[in-house]
């Protein structure tokens, strides 16, 4: 018999790694050592991801996190495929995040966690400001949190029921 191998898929997601940190659980015996990850996962075109995952091992930990981060992949409204179609702010537990749209050419003005998620869901223009805690986490999820609460105009006109000539 002859065993067939599988072809390599190609990867449908560019990832990166967030945040690795090493979690401590106490027990009788003593302590046990684990890893956790936090990863975000996106196409560049509008498609992004988070997840976390926890391991004995570094790259198991990274392994469960990307797996976690690709079930959990949101699509996110974007303008001319460069920037945000308006001003929104992103709450995860004491993080906020705010994100403003910016003109062509400005480039992602954000830092850390913030600009890992707006690089890989594909916003190329775009300012932030963190307001609040700054743990990597919370920041990464409150800007998945405002990326998912934009509205395009379309789905403004729709809710209003006007047509989107009325609005702009």
């Amino acid at each position: 018999m002859e065993r067939k191998r599988r072809e390599p898929r190609p990867k449908q997601f560019d990832e990166e790694v967030i945040n690795i940190s090493r979690v401590t659980k106490v027990t009788k015996g003593g302590r046990s050592f684990r890893f956790s990850a936090t990863v975000v996962v996106g196409d560049r075109k509008g498609r992004v991801g988070l997840g976390t995952g926890k391991a004995n091992e570094v790259p198991d930990a990274i392994k469960k996190a990307v797996q976690a981060a690709t079930k959990n992949v949101v699509n996110i409204s974007l303008v001319e495929n460069r920037t945000i179609p308006h001003e929104v702010i992103g709450v995860r537990s004491a993080s906020r995040v705010m994100l403003k749209p910016a003109l062509k050419g400005t480039g992602v003005k954000a830092g850390g966690p913030v600009r890992s998620v707006l690089e890989l869901a594909g916003v190329k223009d775009i300012l932030s400001k963190s307001l609040g805690s700054n743990t990597k986490i919370n920041m990464a999820y409150a800007t998945l949190n405002a990326l998912t609460s934009l509205k395009s105009v379309e789905e403004v006109a729709k809710l209003r029921g006007k047509k989107v000539e009325e609005i702009l």
